[in-house]
């Protein structure tokens, strides 16, 4: 099964709180009117496509219909289709590795599945011929360190670990000398869970990325924010104090296959502005992948028996 038909599977309880209900609305409507509007845009807002987005989504659709002078609301699915492809559009999945070696650091609340994602990373990366470290930086949990080895081993690739307790920014520092003795591509920093609001554990992060600017000064740089897509709009509260701490480029959406709240996608990149780098919709190695918002709106429209 090729990642757009998982990608489909994984996004069926989406469709199904938000297609599926936009199609029973068009459906019982015979004119294009205000209220046929207000219909879409709760359907949008439940969907946790946000307040503020499905507003400028609503009124963007509005405009179009317009200008396209479209009467049959049969028409609008085709214009709303456009216009989640316009705001996803705008999202660059690309992974800025252009230095040999190019370091990405992950960050995230515990219980995102943010070790899991980086094996899965790393296996990406692997399969795209790139010699990768891992960097066991979460020193606060034993098992997180346990989990990374596992994923080390299962991908093939190495990790750099202290034990339980250790500074991580030592972890980070062996992390770079074995990537420049190795001649390795990507280095791949896990980083201890934090709640955002302990301001010692984000100190620790800027001190992470303080070492690798020191002994990396030239590199190419990610700060990847693991999301769990079924926390809905607290992923963007989330996103939004990770933002400001510490500058995230890119987002990693997990879970997308366990939770009606896909339209958590649209969200993150109108109102964020920070490109989604990676989806998750499954357990295996290769259930997350870069983002291509072409096939997730595509997957998000597609009939069940396409």
């Amino acid at each position: 099964m090729g990642f757009f038909d998982k990608l489909k599977r994984g996004l069926k309880k989406t469709k199904n709180t938000i297609t599926e209900r936009i199609d029973q609305v068009l459906v019982s409507f015979g004119k294009i009117d205000e209220e046929l509007f207000e219909e879409l845009e709760e359907i949008l807002i439940t969907s946790d496509v946000g307040i503020e987005t499905s507003m400028k989504i609503i009124e963007d659709l509005k405009k179009k219909v317009k200008e396209t002078k479209t009467t049959d609301p049969k028409g609008v699915k085709k214009l709303l289709k456009e216009e989640l492809s316009e705001i996803l559009g705008t999202s660059n999945s690309k992974l800025n590795i252009e230095t040999k070696p190019s370091v990405i650091i992950v960050v995230g609340v515990n219980g995102v599945g943010k070790t899991t994602s980086i094996g899965k990373i790393a296996n990406v990366l692997k399969s795209q011929n790139k010699k990768v470290v891992l960097a066991a930086a979460d020193t606060f949990r034993a098992a997180a360190i346990d989990q990374l080895e596992i994923w080390a081993e299962r991908v093939g690739v190495d990790i750099i670990k202290h034990s339980e307790g250790a500074d991580p920014g030592a972890v980070v520092y062996d992390a770079v000398q074995a990537v420049k003795s190795r001649n390795a591509d990507v280095l791949i920093c896990d980083t201890a869970g934090r709640l955002h609001t302990k301001k010692n554990l984000m100190e620790e992060l800027k001190k992470i990325f303080r070492i690798i600017d020191r002994e990396l000064p030239e590199c190419s740089k990610e700060t990847l924010l693991v999301l769990d897509a079924t926390t809905g709009q607290n992923a963007i509260s989330q996103a939004k104090t990770f933002g400001e701490a510490v500058g995230v480029t890119g987002i990693v959406l997990t879970k997308l296959d366990g939770t009606a709240k896909g339209g958590i996608v649209i969200a993150i990149s109108s109102e964020l502005n920070i490109p989604v780098k990676f989806i998750g919709v499954g357990e295996q190695a290769d259930d997350l992948q870069p983002f291509n918002s072409t096939e997730f709106v595509e997957a998000l429209f597609s009939n069940n028996d396409d």
